[in-house]
């Protein structure tokens, strides 16, 4: 099966509403970012930084904090040529310093350990004078880690999903309405490089983190079922699960890019009599709908408890 079966945008593509002239100007002056706890996720963000031309175009630096020395000599390897140019720095053990100097953190460490890193010594000194904070901590609240940092911290939600990775995601971003438009244009800018990205109200955060960030896992599901039917009826398992992909791959571009309703493009490939509605019947009797519906709604029951539980931690 060819591993490069879905193509990378070759550029960011985002529209800002709130992306003045004289915003634009304003958020092309931070040019200092850092990572902390540069994992799966914060890697994806900085490969989609490099590879969107976003870092040389606009003179950025980063710097990439993780927690041990084995991770940060992967990440030099990783990143060789970034780090060589001074455009990427690799720390471990030094996220007080490394915040420091930045003027935009990203938080990408797992929930249960955020608040140890926020609570550091040094760190509220190192987060004072009205930087940005973006986290990536599921089901924690923007109240929360305003709790978490300094006061005049302005602090946005992030919520990627995991085609980040190769730059087909989506983020969903939250902030208060007091967030300078700045900072607000420089966090959209940032996720725009790895796929698509909105702002929504917070109290969307829970269905966005079971649609939209786990729902790459339940497209796969029904992805790996219809690559089963293929080969039952005898198809390879490689070719079974290409097809499959690239169908699901197609019809959803397609909903995006014509702006169409799912049910139109379903509608255009059904035929009376044909075997397409007999598949559809097949799939109606199974209650797929309902059932797929039904684990947003749970999704987004459990996903409201995430930040309940670090809350009970204190």
């Amino acid at each position: 099966m060819p591993s490069t079966m879905i193509a990378a945008p070759a550029s960011p593509k985002f529209s800002d509403p709130d992306m003045t002239a004289s915003t634009a100007v304003a958020a092309a002056d931070l040019t200092r970012l850092c990572i902390v706890g540069c994992g799966t996720m914060g890697r994806a963000i900085l490969s989609g930084l490099l590879e969107s031309g976003l870092i040389a175009d606009r003179g950025i630096s980063v710097t990439a904090c993780v927690s041990n020395e084995d991770s940060a000599a992967a990440l030099r390897d990783e990143y060789a040529a970034a780090v060589k140019s001074g455009a990427v720095a690799v720390e471990f053990g030094n996220n007080v310093a490394a915040v420091a100097n930045a003027q935009a953190v990203i938080l990408c460490t797992k929930p249960q350990v955020a608040q140890g890193v926020l609570s550091e010594d040094g760190m509220p000194e190192a987060l004072g004078e009205g930087k940005l904070l973006i986290s990536l901590l599921a089901g924690v609240r923007i109240a929360q880690l305003e709790a978490w940092v300094p006061a005049g911290t302005h602090v946005v939600r992030a919520m990627p999903n995991t085609p980040c990775r190769i730059r087909e995601g989506m983020t969903v971003l939250s902030a208060r309405a007091a967030l300078p438009p700045a900072l607000k244009a420089f966090a959209r800018t940032i996720f725009a490089t790895l796929g698509r990205c909105r702002y929504l109200d917070e109290k969307h955060m829970d269905p966005v983190t079971a649609l939209s960030g786990s729902g790459p896992a339940f497209a796969c599901v029904v992805l790996e079922a219809l690559a089963d039917g293929g080969v039952m009826m005898g198809l390879p398992r490689d070719v079974a699960i290409e097809l499959a992909a690239q169908a699901l791959q197609g019809a959803a571009r397609l909903v995006l890019q014509s702006g169409d309703h799912p049910a139109m493009v379903k509608d255009s490939v059904t035929t009376p009599g044909g075997c397409t509605i007999a598949g559809l019947l097949t799939m109606e009797d199974g209650k797929i709908r309902s059932t797929l519906a039904r684990t947003i709604q749970e999704a987004t029951t459990v996903a409201s408890t995430l930040g309940n539980k670090q809350d009970a931690k204190k």
